[in-house]
């Protein structure tokens, strides 16, 4: 036997057909007057109501694209690098300082908790205000 050998072993039953005057009676099988029993569109889904309100929602149009930044103290910086070491996201993911977000190497910033005794020099990172001052007193560099 092939595939286009097979066939059904039961007959197709006729599908009812309601609506249409007939044996089926005046009605048609659909009961006495009222919304369900007029032709047309019946009572509206609620899925629809969901969807047709949506575009109102808040936020609906635009989504912002904020980076999410990962954060550094200057205390870390100074327990897991030497001296004259470069400090980039990529060293801070090999020291396991920094986690990846969403598969991708995130942004990083630097804070100023601690205290850094180590000159280093710090590339493709933030910094804020107190650890600038800090890595520089130190003999560190930003670049």
């Amino acid at each position: 036997m092939q595939l286009h050998e097979l066939q059904p072993i039961h007959k197709m039953r006729k599908i009812k057909r309601v609506g249409r005057g007939g044996k089926r009676g005046t009605y048609s099988g659909k009961g006495l007057k009222g919304q369900k029993a007029r032709a047309g569109r019946k009572t509206e889904p609620i899925i629809r109501k969901i969807i047709k309100r949506y575009p109102k929602l808040r936020g609906y149009r635009f989504k912002s694209i904020t980076p999410e930044i990962a954060v550094v103290n200057l205390d870390a910086l100074e327990k897991k690098f030497e001296a004259g070491s470069v400090v980039s996201p990529k060293s801070l993911l090999e020291k396991k300082l920094i986690r990846r977000i969403k598969g991708r190497v995130p942004e990083v910033k630097i804070l100023g908790q601690g205290e850094l005794k180590k000159a280093l020099t710090i590339e493709g990172c933030g910094a804020s205000k107190s650890a600038k001052e800090k890595i520089e007193k130190a003999g560190g560099s930003l670049k």
